[in-house]
């Protein structure tokens, strides 16, 4: 048994547990670790585990979990929290770039909060009806590093993300990987209220930056929105989400240049004993 290091990160009250693992101090099962550790009973607690390795083509690179164990390409908002403590820490300077398994990821550390620019979104499908038992929802589809469907609601408050986000997740339009969830409310040309349900967590949780991203650029595609966009989580922070939009009408490339900012606050540093 040994013990090993970590921080606790939340980023607009998605949060984190990050290990440095340049020195390969982890075990081979990641997996089993990382649900163990975000159990909120009976460890640390955390929506997931990010671990900071070595990396031949960036700063360092990001392996990221879910709190059911489950690895994901990526995350927004821990991209973020990882770049702030990548910095803490001495990994990098206050700009960086990382190697993430949905491509190379840059950030920014700014005064109060962190931005990070994303991959280009992809497999972007608009206004499709999706069947869930007895009802019938127009929904949208992108993937912002990770899929993401939206459904869009005329009361924030009143949507029933556990129930109907579980059931999107699973349905078997988005099988096998399956898909996040994302209920929005349009506010006005610059803001959207939204809630998400995450793959992986499989609950909602109080904020995702990708689902905020895929949110934020799916209206603006259907110019419901104007970038830059605002998009308030459950927990009541805001994450801005800026993108330069081609007016081209092609799904292929829709925008360029997307990025995801918001606060990343270092919650608390330990060290856990690994058994």
């Amino acid at each position: 048994m040994k013990n090993i290091s970590f921080y606790k990160i939340s980023a607009a009250g998605n949060d984190f547990i990050l290990i440095d693992n340049r020195e390969g101090v982890l075990p081979k099962d990641v997996s089993s670790m990382a649900a163990r550790l975000c159990n909120r009973k009976f460890a640390i607690g955390a929506d997931g585990l990010i671990i900071l390795e070595k990396s031949k083509m960036a700063d360092f690179k990001m392996r990221f979990f879910n709190s059911d164990g489950s690895a994901a390409e990526m995350c927004g908002n821990g991209a973020r929290s990882l770049a702030r403590f990548a910095h803490k820490i001495g990994a990098a300077q206050k700009q960086m770039s990382f190697e993430t398994d949905a491509g190379i990821v840059s950030a920014e550390i700014l005064k109060n909060n962190v931005r990070v620019g994303l991959s280009q979104p992809k497999d972007i499908r608009l206004d499709f009806v999706l069947k869930v038992d007895k009802m019938e929802f127009n929904a949208s589809f992108i993937n912002t590093g990770v899929p993401h469907t939206v459904i869009y609601v005329n009361d924030i408050e009143k949507a029933d993300v556990e129930n109907i986000g579980r059931d999107v997740r699973n349905h078997k339009e988005f099988m096998p990987s399956g898909t996040n969830v994302n209920f929005v409310q349009v506010k006005d040309s610059h803001t959207l209220l939204v809630r998400t349900y995450e793959r992986g967590v499989e609950a909602e949780t109080l904020a995702c930056g990708t689902g905020a991203t895929a949110s934020a650029v799916v209206s603006g595609i259907k110019k419901l929105v104007v970038p830059p966009v605002d998009c308030i989580t459950r927990g009541g922070y805001t994450l801005s989400v800026t993108y330069k939009l081609n007016d081209s009408g092609d799904l292929i490339s829709p925008v360029d240049n997307v990025f995801l900012e918001g606060p990343a606050d270092i919650a608390f540093s330990g060290e856990i004993e690994l058994k």
